[in-house]
């Protein structure tokens, strides 16, 4: 039986006044890695900021990891968010504390306490992501794919349900991306954690083909092929 993680029903989406999306239909279930594609400036950014409640939705229907987007309340986006894993082109790590600081920041800000087990998370993760031996080294002694690698270790802080993933091998090589692909892929099969990932890249959907959902001409339409370009 399949469980879906995100489902939205009739979703318009809006940035500021202007309707980016409209009519979205759109249902992933749990453990699935959906692609999401499209030109630049197609709305690709404002689902992704719609469904971790940067974007506050106003009409349709949407539940995010059993969370009702429709009215979301400020106060509740960090417990959405609790639930969600982020991954950024730009990897946004703090770059004035070493790998474990970074991630115990994030800790603290989602609600943990206890130092032991604090400790014990930030070693599990990075071992998920081959940087076990990694985390005393600051930002900038890494290199770009495993700064990449510390991001994702980040997104699977609080085990999430869901990882959204923004361009995530953007400014990486061809063969740093496709060891990020596997990894996300590894993580998506090995514990069930729906991924889904906004890219330009077709050479890596063509090497790791899943469904596709693209965004253009104000909609979103479902399983796509390239071909379709």
């Amino acid at each position: 039986m399949s469980e879906p993680i995100i489902e939205l029903q009739n979703v318009n989406i809006y940035q500021g006044q202007n309707l980016v999306l409209q009519e979205v239909n759109l249902t992933v279930n749990k453990g699935e890695f959906v692609y999401l594609v499209g030109k630049t400036g197609t709305g690709k950014s404002s689902l992704l900021k719609t469904l971790y409640g940067e974007l506050s939705l106003k009409e349709g229907t949407g539940t995010v990891a059993g969370f009702s987007l429709l009215g979301l309340d400020w106060k509740k986006v960090p417990f959405l968010r609790r639930n969600l894993g982020v991954v950024f082109q730009d990897f946004q790590l703090l770059t004035d504390r070493n790998v474990n600081d970074n991630l115990k920041f994030v800790l603290k800000a989602t609600g943990w306490t206890d130092e032991k087990l604090i400790q014990e998370k930030i070693i599990d993760v990075l071992d998920k992501v081959g940087l076990k031996s990694k985390g005393f080294k600051m930002p900038f002694e890494l290199s770009g794919g495993e700064q990449q690698r510390v991001d994702i270790a980040r997104a699977l802080l609080n085990s999430p349900k869901l990882i959204l993933a923004d361009e995530p091998t953007g400014n990486l090589d061809p063969e740093t991306s496709d060891e990020i692909m596997k990894l996300l892929f590894h993580i998506s099969r090995d514990y069930n954690t729906s991924i889904v990932m906004a890219t330009h890249d077709y050479i890596v959907v063509q090497k790791f083909p899943a469904r596709m959902i693209r965004t253009e001409r104000g909609k979103v339409v479902d399983n796509v092929t390239i071909d379709a370009e």
